[in-house]
């Protein structure tokens, strides 16, 4: 639920014959579970996307509550996380309705899990959400990336903070949508 601060909905859908929505919805479910490979969907200019367990260990298995997702932003990194910023996955849905079927994975920015002591590795603060969508309506296929709630972390030290402020505010101003764009095509990108 929207807030304050910045928000965006970036979605890409695409037709299929009706013989093979449900093939390619599969495939479509196993590419958006497969968080280590949407850079990979994506293309060279995307952010790198890693997945870790709940305890910060590398995993790639279908991602659940707890688990975190480790983001390489093209561009410098926080000095608090070693360069990259994190979000933890706070819940995971799946709904069928009719012809209607849709996957998401919420997120929030979170603290490196491998830093217990540590503060937000994130350039929004910990009130933002990123959601994560993918769904089946009739012939067509839709991913979708919607953020909520997005303002600066200033919870951070002097170079973290200016550096959150410059990309939170370039993304509050679309930047980041052209990454989450690149997501969402990418994942519909079925060959």
């Amino acid at each position: 639920m929207q807030k304050s601060g910045g928000f965006h909905d970036t979605e890409s859908t695409k037709p299929f014959k009706d013989i093979e929505i449900d093939a390619q919805f599969e495939i479509l479910r196993n590419r958006f579970f497969s968080i280590n490979e949407w850079k990979d969907y994506c293309g060279k200019a995307s952010a790198e996307f890693k997945h870790f367990s709940e305890s910060g260990q590398p995993v790639n298995r279908i991602p659940q509550r707890g688990d975190f997702i480790r983001i390489g932003i093209p561009g410098p990194g926080t000095e608090e996380a070693g360069g990259y910023d994190w979000v933890e996955i706070i819940n995971i849905a799946h709904r069928e309705i009719d012809n209607y079927e849709s996957y998401l994975i919420s997120c929030r920015p979170s603290k490196d899990p491998n830093q217990p002591k540590g503060r937000i590795a994130h350039f929004y603060s910990r009130s933002a959400t990123s959601n994560i969508m993918i769904a089946k309506e009739g012939n067509i296929l839709k991913a979708g990336i919607y953020g909520r709630n997005e303002k600066p972390n200033f919870n951070a030290g002097f170079l973290d903070k200016v550096r959150n402020f410059m990309i939170a505010l370039g993304g509050m101003m679309g930047i980041a949508k052209i990454q989450w764009k690149l997501l969402a095509k990418g994942l519909l990108d079925l060959k």
